[in-house]
């Protein structure tokens, strides 16, 4: 069996120009890997280990790195119930980097969430974000329900 890492990472830089144009990042493409990296790890936070794992069975291998990289599947999902909660775990998980990317602006961080979960459907079947919505605590679900035909 033949490693492909070129093509992973061709992939996954035509990805992250594609996913800053989505985003309307301009060329910023390191920007977008920080806002991406940060709102999948704060995702797979929250959500069962086995809903995470049927989600980035869908994945392309260059998204599935991003997702599990530093992963311990070892913790219970962190209790998140409100939208601001959830907003705050992504700036946490976007670093120091966080306040330019992100900024304090929840409506923004909110935006790049919906965004992204738009974004991930082209890689990710209708009925599988159906099932991490169904996993997401109430006051989470709008991130996604609004999103699930695009």
């Amino acid at each position: 069996m033949a490693l492909h890492f070129d093509q992973f990472a061709r992939e996954g830089n035509a990805f992250l120009k594609e996913y800053a144009k989505h985003m309307a990042f301009g060329g910023d493409t390191d920007k977008a890997g920080r806002v991406f990296t940060a709102i999948m790890h704060a995702l797979r936070d929250i959500i069962p280990v086995n809903e995470s794992l049927q989600m980035i069975a869908q994945f392309p291998m260059f998204l599935k790195a991003v997702y599990v990289n530093g992963w311990t599947t070892r913790r219970s999902p962190t209790d998140i119930r409100r939208t601001e909660d959830f907003l705050e775990l992504v700036r946490k998980h976007g670093g120091v980097a966080a306040p330019n990317d992100l900024g304090e602006d929840d409506d923004r961080v909110e935006q790049y969430v919906q965004l992204t979960f738009i974004y991930l459907r082209k890689y990710v079947s209708l009925g599988e974000m159906e099932d991490v919505r169904d996993t997401l605590p109430k006051d989470l679900k709008h991130m996604i329900y609004s999103n699930l035909m695009f």
